[in-house]
């Protein structure tokens, strides 16, 4: 056998894992991206963790995520025109900066001591807060996803998107643990402020990127843009066969995020490092799945796209109901696997086989997921209110699990895609 060259003709020295890293306007985009998914994954342990410790209800666990949920559905699809219509780059900067207001005034009525249980109505600020980040993120998700065709180009969307998995990952492995050591020392004052940072340094790094002159929409109203755009996907059954399954997937399997402090806290008893950690392992996972794409080539990312919903609902079923802090932990890993591979191969199909000039709109639904996902959260939350966290969770997954093995056996389209 050839030296560097395994069997089927693949070798070792062809693999290009970080290709999308040599074109110096995407290594400012993803050293933008860090400080931001540096901060979304602290976001992720502390805001819920912070009302559930206020407040010690599931269901208001789950109306803040609906607070959150309503503006990132309902706004995302003029996020997605405006996407089409302007510069990416300064849509993404805007937000950035949004996010890091908002995570300064957080901070200082923590540090303050407003936000307290001496104060126990307080927790009506992290419902604004939910809402005005839900209502930046809408408009900003598209632009910052839209933008990766135009920095890399079509072939290399792929490597892009895993290497963004890869970074978000990585972070998700920091990040959480990072977070929840912070609030166990100091206090959640010192998370948001850190996050303030980190959005900042996002908006410093983002400024380099070379703005993209694609505006694909010139005049006519934003509604009529969102018309067509919903037109293009209902002509496209590729498109629309992926957007359906990925926030299916999304809606019965990202509520375990929102509502993990009552597993931390009264199932297996970790506090807030324990959450940290496990968040963190979640982050292993996504990191081993998303080195993995980022080599493969452009083929069965179909198949894959199912496979990886179906370990995700698995992980989380069985996830669900352990009682043992060990089992978790090991778990935790393959969540974040299936995690990332629903993420970067439902983005990747979705870039790629989208006309560019309706690519802002397309990913306006894509990015949807985010919202859908707190919506999915407060009907788990209120599940969880009143027959356990445990059943909420895993009665989604197993639902979950289910659908994915149904499409694989009887929707043929999906899984032909490359």
């Amino acid at each position: 056998m050839e030296p560097g060259r395994r069997r089927g003709g693949i070798s070792l020295r062809n693999l290009k894992t970080f290709d999308s890293l040599k074109n110096s306007a995407y290594r400012f985009y993803f050293l933008g991206m860090v400080g931001h998914w540096g901060s979304m994954n602290m976001h992720m342990v502390t805001r819920s963790l912070l009302v559930y410790r206020l407040t010690g209800s599931a269901a208001l666990l789950g109306f803040m995520a609906l607070a959150n949920a309503i503006p990132q559905v309902t706004l995302s699809f003029f996020g997605g025109a405006i996407a089409d219509r302007v510069p990416k780059k300064r849509v993404v900067q805007a937000g950035q900066i949004g996010l890091a207001v908002v995570a300064v005034s957080v901070a200082i009525l923590l540090t303050t001591g407003y936000i307290s249980p001496q104060h126990p109505g307080s927790w009506w600020v992290l419902i604004v807060d939910a809402v005005i980040q839900g209502t930046i993120m809408a408009f900003m998700m598209p632009a910052r996803q839209a933008l990766i065709p135009e920095i890399v180009g079509r072939e290399q969307v792929m490597n892009a998107v895993a290497l963004n998995s890869l970074g978000m990952g990585t972070l998700r492995f920091l990040a959480p643990a990072a977070a929840g050591f912070l609030i166990d020392t100091i206090g959640f004052e010192a998370v948001y402020y850190t996050k303030t940072g980190l959005y900042l340094s996002a908006v410093f790094f983002t400024s380099f990127i070379p703005t993209t002159s694609t505006t694909t929409v010139r005049g006519g109203s934003m509604l009529a843009d969102i018309q067509g755009g919903l037109q293009y996907m209902w002509r496209e059954p590729a498109i629309l066969a992926v957007l359906t399954l990925t926030l299916v997937t999304v809606v019965l399997s990202m509520p375990y995020m929102m509502l993990m402090p009552i597993f931390t806290e009264d199932i297996l008893k970790v506090g807030a490092t324990g959450l940290g950690v496990l968040m963190s392992l979640s982050g292993v996972g996504a990191m081993a799945g998303s080195l993995v794409l980022a080599s493969l080539p452009n083929k069965k990312r179909g198949v894959m796209l199912l496979a990886s919903s179906l370990v995700l609902g698995l992980g989380l079923a069985v996830f669900a109901f352990s009682g043992s802090w060990h089992l978790s932990l090991g778990l935790m890993v393959f969540i974040g696997l299936g995690q990332a591979g629903r993420q970067t191969l439902g983005s990747t199909l979705l870039q790629s086989y989208t006309d560019a000039a309706y690519l802002g709109r397309v990913m306006s639904i894509n990015m949807m997921d985010m919202g859908l996902s707190s919506l999915g959260t407060f009907f788990a939350g209120l599940l969880a209110e009143n027959i356990g966290a445990q059943w909420a969770i895993g009665g989604f997954a197993m639902v979950l699990v289910l659908l994915m093995i149904l499409t694989l056996i009887f929707i043929p389209r999906i899984r032909k895609l490359d």
